[in-house]
């Protein structure tokens, strides 16, 4: 399904069936302050390894991260998020960083690294934020497959719809999307190192 989403004011009937689509497991497409991504409901592990295969990748061994509506609820699924971490977070958020935390217990196993850690995201984009109040709870958040030459293939949803239709349930149509990744700090050993300079400033002022 090819749905429709008003970036700054999303429809709730086409939200309704967004929400539903995850609920029963489905795995959508959506734009978010980035990249377009491909999310499930982070409770759902059949739909996370329909993601995972898709991208050809092993849950076990795959970085895998997921997207929270607001600090209060990124705390929830974060252990020892206390100063200076929470300072760096909550001035970086919302935004378009990946913080990589201790997972609490309320993290599903097959997200978790071998570490014990998960990356979080808050995202600056009305789509995500209203999906996951509309959901009630995180949803997963990876890039989709992408290739330096056809950007198109990656930054227009019809074209992404083209390419995904028969792979995933809902592809939404926010827009035309960024073409560069999330900035990805790991703030897991108290200490925020970069792993990967994206959309994001660093360091963060």
């Amino acid at each position: 399904m090819f749905l429709e989403l008003h970036p700054d004011n999303p429809q709730p009937r086409n939200l309704k069936i967004i929400t539903e689509c995850l609920k029963d497991g489905g795995i959508i497409i959506y734009p978010t302050d980035t990249i377009y991504g491909i999310g499930c409901d982070i409770f759902n592990t059949k739909a996370i390894e329909r993601i995972c295969k898709l991208k050809g990748i092993v849950p076990s061994k795959a970085n895998l991260s997921f997207i929270c509506q607001d600090l209060g609820t990124l705390s929830a699924y974060a252990k020892n998020v206390e100063n200076p971490i929470f300072r760096l977070l909550k001035s970086a958020l919302p935004g378009p960083y990946t913080f990589i935390l201790e997972a609490s217990r309320e993290v599903p196993k097959i997200l978790k690294s071998k570490k014990d850690t998960v990356g979080i995201r808050i995202p600056d984009h009305v789509i995500c934020q209203q999906i996951i109040s509309a959901v009630g709870n995180p949803i997963m958040s990876t890039s989709i497959p992408m290739t330096d030459e056809n950007v198109t293939y990656y930054t227009n949803p019809e074209v992404i719809y083209e390419t995904f239709e028969n792979q995933v349930d809902i592809v939404i149509d926010g827009g035309i999307g960024n073409m560069i990744a999330s900035t990805i700090i790991d703030c897991s050993s108290g200490e925020p190192e970069l792993i990967r300079e994206g959309a994001g400033v660093w360091p963060i002022n």
